[in-house]
């Protein structure tokens, strides 16, 4: 009993909590600001289309100053301050919402709809908040404190890493179905006020948390200026003076140290302050390009240039082939049930083979499972005909004056049940809706077989996902984990955002399968940049296997790496 009881007050659980509720309150809010935005604006996309543009372009651009921010100030001032813009910035979100939900007609007739116009702004400049202090919480927690809680057993740190994924991939699917089934029965309204409702309460909660933890683990209060200056000559970083640098500061590649101490502080002109955000965005991409593990970093963010996942796109596409809501709902939970089988085998695989080795091995996977959704693209039932021309159907609209396709009612109340909306083409096509005029059966081996591989694969995403992690982890010094983890932050939502202009220029069912090679050609092109890394590192012991010290496990960091966890 005392066991169990010490385990549940542990540093380690009130973390596991945290982040949990953390999850939970960011997953509901990404699922309903979408949808919101979709019933505010006439039933289009074009609102949620500008929030989904704005998120990832301001991460790519701010992913490196986030960064910068966590590494120069303490541990929990980061975290307690990131905790609250964030679930301040939701609850301001959901109050506007349900103000604009119930006073939208009153609205458009003041100052010509400009009004409404405004809020639109208001309500996607402040969700964007949000999902910058987000980034931050993710940054500081799972790339730092994570770290510093499990100390220098990093078989603790694998385990506790596979328990965050866990807890993600659960979230994942819980939180817009527990959401959506509160505005399928309530309404759009009552789903803001539930929203603002359960941030405010999480907010209080996890800052408590966060106390609890900062208090538990005595480690987290200490950037030591000793570990900062040892980690500066590992880096060949000149210093003018040989004066300690003040704690907490970040200390990368050219930067003046001694602009830092507060018994030399210089003035700095407008101009340098001005310049100040460029020169740490170049210098955190620099860094970024300098570490070891720069190419598992990129293997990395390769693999979110891709349409195989459970993202609108692809639930899209099953739509037009003919499979249902139901349908979809069984293999989300299965994509979740093998996402946690994929952490399962990366605690056992990182025991038995090493944590690099393990990369490989979850590479391996992740491809020969994708040779099934290769494989569907020439199957019968697989609608591909690059003759079609991808912009056919609206060119066709805009010359005989139609509406473009929007959302209607019934399929909208679809979206809040499941959280599987159709984005495809603009619109929702529920399979079947009428039976009368639908097509022939499309068969289902093509869509099964691309299910099969997307669902199979994720053993081997999230396994490869956690090494790469972990790598980042071990191997970037304690003063620039927040800026290198920020740049990494920003390549991902490069990538990602690649793969929406991708699905721009080919939005028709027949050019999907294009889109299912080409995502394949680009893990791919991840995998080999992992595994030049690996070869790198480990040399001609890339195949040897072997069991590594659980604690130690030397062949996790890159030679000429000697900084430690």
């Amino acid at each position: 009993l005392g066991s169990v009881i010490a385990y549940f007050t542990s540093a380690k659980f009130l973390l596991y909590l945290g982040h949990a509720l953390s999850t939970w309150g960011d997953r509901m809010w990404h699922f309903a600001v979408s949808v919101f935005l979709v019933e505010l604006y006439g039933n289009s996309l074009l609102l949620t289309a500008v929030y989904g543009l704005v998120v990832a372009g301001s991460v790519l651009l701010l992913g490196a100053l986030i960064g910068d921010w966590v590494d120069k100030n303490s541990r929990l001032k980061v975290a307690q301050t990131s905790l609250i813009v964030q679930n301040s910035s939701v609850i301001l979100c959901g109050v506007i919402l349900m103000i604009i939900f119930l006073y939208k007609t009153q609205l458009l007739t003041l100052y010509h709809g400009w009004l409404l116009t405004l809020c639109y702004i208001l309500v996607i400049t402040i969700a964007n908040i949000a999902n910058l202090a987000s980034t931050a919480t993710a940054i500081t927690i799972q790339r730092d404190w994570i770290v510093v809680v499990a100390g220098e057993d990093r078989s603790k740190l694998a385990d506790m890493n596979a328990t965050i994924r866990r807890i993600d991939q659960l979230t994942n699917i819980l939180a817009p179905m527990a959401v959506g089934q509160i505005m399928t029965f309530g309404s759009p309204m009552i789903g803001c006020g539930f929203i603002s409702g359960w941030n405010l309460m999480s907010m209080c909660v996890e800052y408590l948390l966060l106390w609890k933890v900062y208090q538990k683990t005595p480690t987290l209060a200490r950037k030591s200026a000793k570990v900062e200056a040892s980690e500066l000559k590992q880096l060949n970083v000149k210093k003018e003076s040989d004066t300690k640098p003040a704690e907490g500061v970040q200390l990368i590649i050219e930067k003046d140290v001694t602009a830092f101490e507060p018994q030399q502080e210089k003035e700095v002109g407008c101009a340098a302050r001005i310049a100040e955000p460029f020169i740490t965005f170049r210098d955190g991409w620099v860094a970024y390009y300098n570490q070891p593990v720069f190419l598992a970093g990129m293997g990395l963010a390769f693999l979110y240039m891709t349409v195989l996942g459970f993202d609108c796109i692809t639930t899209g596409y099953a739509y037009t082939q003919g499979l249902s809501g139901s349908v979809l709902s069984l293999l989300m939970g299965a994509s979740a049930i093998t996402g946690i089988m994929g952490t399962v085998a990366f605690t056992w695989l990182r025991r038995k083979c090493g944590l690099i080795r393990t990369g490989l091995i979850s590479g391996v996977a992740q491809l020969a499972c994708l040779i099934l959704c290769v494989i569907s693209v020439f199957m019968p039932g697989s609608p591909m005909d690059l003759t079609v021309s991808p912009f056919a159907d609206i060119s066709a609209r805009l010359f005989e004056n139609e509406p473009l396709p929007t959302i209607a009612s019934p399929e909208a109340e679809m979206i809040f049940a499941t959280g599987m909306p159709n984005l495809l083409n603009g619109s929702i096509a529920p399979a079947n809706s009428d039976p009368e005029m639908s097509p022939e059966p499309v068969p289902l081996i093509s869509v099964s077989l691309l299910f099969a591989g997307v669902i199979a694969a994720r053993v081997g995403l999230w396994s490869f996902d956690l090494t790469v992690t972990q790598l980042l982890q071990e191997n970037v010094i304690e003063s620039e984990r927040g800026i290198i983890n920020g740049v990494q932050n920003s390549m991902n939502y490069l990538l990602d955002l690649l793969h929406f202009i991708m699905v721009i220029l080919a939005p028709n069912p027949e050019a999907f399968g294009l889109l299912v090679l080409i995502s394949v050609s680009f893990v791919a092109m991840g995998h080999i940049m992992y595994f030049r890394f690996a070869q790198k590192s480990l040399g001609k012991q890339l195949f040897v296997c072997h069991t590594p010290d659980p604690k130690t496990a030397p062949d996790s960091s890159p030679p000429g790496n000697t900084s430690t966890v």
